[in-house]
């Protein structure tokens, strides 16, 4: 495994140091959230901390099982975050030359570890030009017959696109007619979808294997709490020995405070989706008033990713620098993504209202004292 640190962490918020950001318009989460905030009982003083159900607690991988129709809590693999299922998932079927067809652009870890491995990675490259659509057919056509991975993320992080069931059946039914290959579905930002969400991937076909968290919908990234779905006897086995040799079994205090977290759904997602649907309401007024940026609407989750209309003259290493310095604001350049430069992750449901509203000034400002040739509105 060659391991290589990637940009968005290396200049990540957190390693940056959240007391230098103002406004910021980074983060691909839900804002950060205490369980006090969630109305979560947050006491386990009385839970005796032995090794736990290698699979995970069964009362998390009931919730999660409830999730798709079909689904039992032993198709459920308890988790260190989604991070460590996507490694356990690219490990258990890539090694070196092993064939994987990646969407991107795509959060790091579905990219890097495969290359970690000496993969063989065919890149499906989305463009905004094409409202960041996935096309089915142009993927199915990169596929070979030793094809073992085909990797994709809906709703998709850094630009908030989406697909109908009937793409997502395609997909299925895509990795079904290949004899080696999986389909994985990261579904992180499954339950943001702004109508009815897809069917868990996994419920559809046991070649489908869906990987998902606590981090993003339920704003508690430092409860290092995910899981694998797969329906896959012989693969789900292949990927319990993954964790087993990994970490043996998760933390019992994050399975039981994310059981509690995922029992309270119906009390704690109504609150979530209102403030994403209010802010997604901000930036697209702030999108509409100015002739700078422009954008793919998102279609569902809490990112989108706008950037500077042709024709614009902007220095980028100046706009970045001075929009962080002179005016608070961190974004998720392109690079963080294989992107061009010029284009930037904005997160919209991290900060508050204030913030939010600042920080989208403050990216006009930026350009303003970075742009040349013209007044910018």
């Amino acid at each position: 495994m060659r391991y290589r640190r990637t940009p968005i962490e290396i200049e990540s918020p957190e390693e940056l140091g959240y007391d230098a950001i103002a406004n910021n318009l980074a983060e691909s989460s839900f804002s950060d959230m205490r369980l006090a905030d969630h109305g979560i009982d947050a006491d386990v003083s009385d839970l005796v901390l032995q090794y736990g159900d290698h699979l995970g607690l069964p009362r998390l991988r009931e919730q999660v099982a409830a999730d798709g129709d079909g689904l039992d809590p032993g198709d459920v693999i308890a988790t260190a975050g989604a991070a460590s299922g996507l490694f356990a998932i690219a490990t258990a079927l890539l090694g070196e030359g092993g064939h994987a067809v990646i969407a991107g652009p795509n959060y790091a870890t579905n990219l890097e570890t495969p290359r970690g491995l000496g993969a063989d990675v065919d890149v499906l490259e989305l463009r905004f030009d094409d409202g960041w659509a996935l096309d089915v057919d142009r993927l199915e056509a990169m596929l070979r017959p030793d094809t073992r991975l085909v990797s994709v993320t809906y709703p998709h992080n850094p630009t908030g696109a989406m697909i109908d069931r009937g793409e997502l059946e395609r997909l299925v039914a895509i990795a079904e007619a290949h004899p080696q290959a999986r389909l994985l579905l990261d579904e992180t930002y499954r339950e943001l979808a702004y109508g009815e969400p897809l069917p868990v991937a996994a419920s559809l076909s046991p070649r489908a294997v869906s990987v998902s968290s606590m981090s993003k919908t339920y704003g508690l990234p430092g409860l290092r709490m995910g899981w694998i779905v797969c329906r896959d006897p012989e693969l789900s086995e292949t990927l319990l020995a993954a964790k087993e040799q990994i970490l043996i079994c998760g933390s019992a205090i994050d399975e039981e405070i994310a059981a509690r977290v995922l029992e309270a759904r119906p009390r704690v997602l109504p609150a979530i989706r209102e403030k994403i649907a209010r802010h997604l309401e901000v930036v697209r007024e702030w999108v509409a008033s100015q002739d700078v940026f422009e954008w793919v609407e998102p279609r569902a989750g809490v990112v989108c990713m706008p950037r500077f209309r042709a024709g614009i003259d902007v220095d980028v290493d100046r706009f970045y620098d001075a929009l962080l310095a002179e005016h608070g604001t961190y974004v998720g350049p392109g690079h963080w993504f294989e992107q061009d430069r010029r284009s930037f992750r904005l997160g919209f449901a991290w900060p508050d209202g204030d913030q939010l509203e600042r920080g989208l000034a403050g990216l006009l400002a930026a350009a303003r004292d970075t742009v040349g040739g013209g007044v910018v509105s």
